[in-house]
């Protein structure tokens, strides 16, 4: 380790004074004008993560759903996991060291980690279509190098994509092949060959309206839409021409005010969904024959995908061991759905991806979306081997069924201070501030069938509040106490929060 080397370089990537962040469930995240020395040490990091794990290593500039002026960065895994836990410590760490300190810090990790600082690194790189992303992903190149690291960039890129070409090269291309070209052809391809097996009311030649959050996944989608030309029409609506990132669209808005976004007419019954900015969210929706809105969030992608994969094992004679993790914030309806009418079990965790990720991994099949559209299905290794056995052995009817199957697999398995409120109970309860969680338990008695809870953000300086209640009426009005609540006993600054108004059912 060139230690002169790193610290000539780390001087022209200076940390800001007083600057604190926090790696989190979605890495680090802040306006982006702060982030310059933060990628040159994540580059750092990358480089002794993939020298400890004798692995490629990924490195997705991003800030996801934030607004455009912000920006962020998480580190890949070798299977296209996120980052360790105590990786998510050591990038921490090295992200708030000062300049003097940050040898110290590099060798620390070093001894900590085992890592033989003579192995070879590979790291490869991705980046949004944000303004600041190519100016920050020279950032993370930076510190790659410095290291002695070698480094493919594969510029712009959605997240999943990205997530995608590291499993790939970490599995010596058994999994698909490490390109663009091969993340659509693997996907189109079982996209294709499971509709063609799927029944479909309506029109033989499906359509779908897109919205793309003026994000990454206009530029990706739009490439891939010729893969699966046939059978599919795909009409994309802030795409990025004109328009903000994030702003008054994308899955993040639709979920939250209950409406399609701005910049697309929907008539009655027309198949939609929205993306977000890095395109690893998505959420369904559609007009009903009334004019009323319908949205299909992760608790419903969930239920659907669980309850069709169970259909489809109950047809071809398998019996395995399928699961449904959610959070706290799920729908309680569709917990009850899942567990008393479908009898699939469900399981609770903390908020954020890789909580759940880390669930689903105990079951034959482990299915996990949150309400915010961000999700996948899960097929242990067994599974995927015994449904490819049975594609090719069982008779014609449940060859078709165990054929959707593998076609579903391939598809799917990839992978003031916010802080003065802390949860416990898989952040069903607050522990801080006093108070706090009697007053709410308080509030929850006023409202049949309801129930309320509140976690500081992962990703903004914000803090989350959840409210369910026997009527979108009475689920505003707990969310707005509940809001009043947090503004008055965990040092709420700007204006109080206000009730919700836009006529829309806007849940909170």
């Amino acid at each position: 380790m060139d230690l002169g080397a790193i610290t000539k370089y780390s001087a022209l990537h200076a940390k800001p004074s007083g600057l604190i962040l926090q790696y989190g469930t979605a890495g680090f995240r802040t306006k982006a004008e702060h982030l310059d020395h933060v990628m040159f040490r994540m580059g750092l990091l990358a480089v002794l993560r993939s020298k400890q794990t004798k692995s490629t290593i990924g490195v997705m500039v991003t800030a996801s759903h934030n607004p455009e002026e912000d920006n962020g960065v998480k580190l890949v895994d070798p299977l296209g996991e996120m980052l360790a836990p105590s990786w998510e410590e050591h990038a921490t760490c090295l992200a708030n060291a000062e300049e003097q300190d940050m040898q110290r810090v590099l060798i620390d990790i070093s001894e900590k980690e085992a890592v033989n600082l003579q192995q070879d690194a590979f790291v490869v790189i991705g980046r949004d279509t944000r303004p600041s992303s190519e100016k920050l992903s020279q950032s993370v190149i930076d510190g790659v190098t410095v290291l002695g690291g070698q480094f493919h960039d594969y510029g712009l890129l959605t997240t999943p994509q990205l997530h995608y070409m590291v499993y790939c090269r970490n599995t010596g291309g058994r999994y698909g092949k490490a390109t663009i070209e091969g993340y659509y052809q693997k996907l189109s391809k079982a996209f294709v060959e499971l509709t063609k097996q799927a029944s479909c009311s309506g029109d033989e030649y499906r359509s779908l309206k897109v919205d793309c959050a003026n994000g990454i996944g206009a530029l990706k989608l739009r490439e891939m839409e010729h893969y699966f030309s046939q059978g599919l029409s795909v009409q994309l609506f802030n795409d990025g021409s004109k328009g903000k990132l994030n702003h008054l669209c994308g899955a993040d808005f639709v979920k939250s005010h209950q409406k399609p976004p701005q910049g697309m007419e929907i008539k009655s019954n027309e198949r939609c969904c929205s993306f977000d900015g890095d395109a690893d969210r998505i959420v369904y929706y559609y007009h009903d024959a009334d004019g009323h809105f319908h949205l299909i969030d992760g608790d419903k992608i969930a239920t659907l995908i669980s309850s069709f994969l169970k259909e489809l094992l109950v047809e071809i004679g398998e019996s395995l061991n399928i699961g449904v993790v959610q959070t706290a914030y799920a729908n309680g309806s569709s917990t009850r759905y899942l567990e008393e009418v479908m009898k699939v079990p469900v399981y609770c965790t903390k908020t954020g991806v890789k909580h759940l990720h880390h669930k689903a991994q105990e079951f034959d099949i482990g299915v996990y979306f949150e309400a915010n559209g961000h999700g996948t299905a899960l097929f242990s290794t067994a599974v995927e081997m015994k449904i490819k056995q049975s594609a090719k052995q069982l008779e014609d009817k449940k060859r078709k069924a165990a054929k959707m199957l593998e076609n579903i697999i391939d598809l799917f398995n990839q992978v003031a201070d916010r802080r003065v409120i802390s949860t416990t109970n898989a952040e069903r309860q607050a522990v801080t501030p006093p108070g706090l969680q009697e007053a709410i338990n308080d509030l929850v008695k006023k409202y049949k069938l309801s129930r309320a809870f509140v976690r500081p953000s992962g990703t903004e300086d914000v803090v989350r509040v959840y409210a369910e209640a026997d009527s979108q009426e009475s689920a505003d009005h707990l969310a707005h106490e509940v809001s009043l609540a947090v503004f008055q006993l965990a040092g709420g600054i700007g204006e109080r929060p206000q009730p919700a108004s836009d006529g829309e059912g806007t849940p909170h």
